[in-house]
């Protein structure tokens, strides 16, 4: 069993930064790719951030340029590092493990965090 720790979130004004971290409980180079995930209040959840075991990496339209994704694999930890924060990025983020990049697009992986709360004001 995968147990992925988000920490990170906060209260932050516009045009802050924050960069949150998610460490696995086990090897995060045997557990395919990693994402993040957000949630707002009355959407759908959404895919944020995506990296795959060998650093390709994938970002929503609307946080290009703004959220970078990494992986520390001796750290066993994937960050996301949000720049230039908008209200509308206020949302749940959550971790994801086991992702998989296919020829079709990023598959959801079956494993995930608890969330943790982002909030950026105006």
């Amino acid at each position: 069993q995968v147990q992925l720790v988000e920490s990170g979130g906060g209260l932050v004004q516009a045009g802050g930064s924050l960069r949150l971290s998610c460490a696995a409980s086990v090897s995060i180079f045997s557990i395919n790719g990693m994402g993040w995930y957000r949630q707002a209040p009355g959407k759908q959840r959404e895919m944020v951030a995506a990296i795959s075991t060998g650093g390709n990496t994938n970002y929503a339209d609307s946080v290009k340029g703004r959220f970078t994704i990494s992986r520390d694999n001796a750290k066993n930890t994937v960050y996301l590092q949000m720049n230039s924060l908008k209200p509308g990025d206020t949302a749940v983020y959550y971790c994801n493990a086991g992702l998989m990049r296919l020829p079709t697009g990023w598959t959801t992986g079956e494993y995930w965090g608890q969330g943790t709360q982002v909030t950026v004001s105006s």
